[in-house]
């Protein structure tokens, strides 16, 4: 039988390399910045790289902000992943839903920090 804690590690390791793949494709989403899958070109097509802005608050600045959100949602994918008392199924659907939920948030602060809709 398989420990609690290898199941819940695994979960997190899921979600994370999830929300790691698919990280600037969700950039794009939120911002329209051109961001394209890590596979095709990247942040090659980015507004990062157009003279004028507005540029991706994820990727502009040496991509601090999305590396703070990107943090943010591996941090709240490992509490619903460590949780006690949650069944495996519950605590992998919930940590999915975490990159999406968490990934919002937190791109609306970064683009409302560095006024990016103004």
């Amino acid at each position: 039988m398989t420990r609690p804690w290898v199941a819940r590690l695994a979960v997190l390791a899921a979600g994370a390399g999830l929300a790691w793949v698919f990280f600037i494709q969700f950039c794009d989403l939120m911002f329209g910045c051109g961001c394209e899958a890590l596979w095709a070109s990247g942040a090659a097509h980015c507004n990062i790289h157009n003279p004028e802005p507005p540029h991706c608050p994820w990727c502009s600045e040496g991509g601090r902000h999305g590396s703070w959100s990107f943090a943010s949602i591996l941090v709240a994918q490992a509490g619903i992943a460590l949780w006690p008392g949650l069944g495996l199924a519950t605590r992998a659907v919930a940590v999915v839903v975490a990159f999406p939920a968490v990934g919002a948030v937190a791109a609306l602060v970064a683009g409302w920090m560095t006024g990016y809709w103004a």
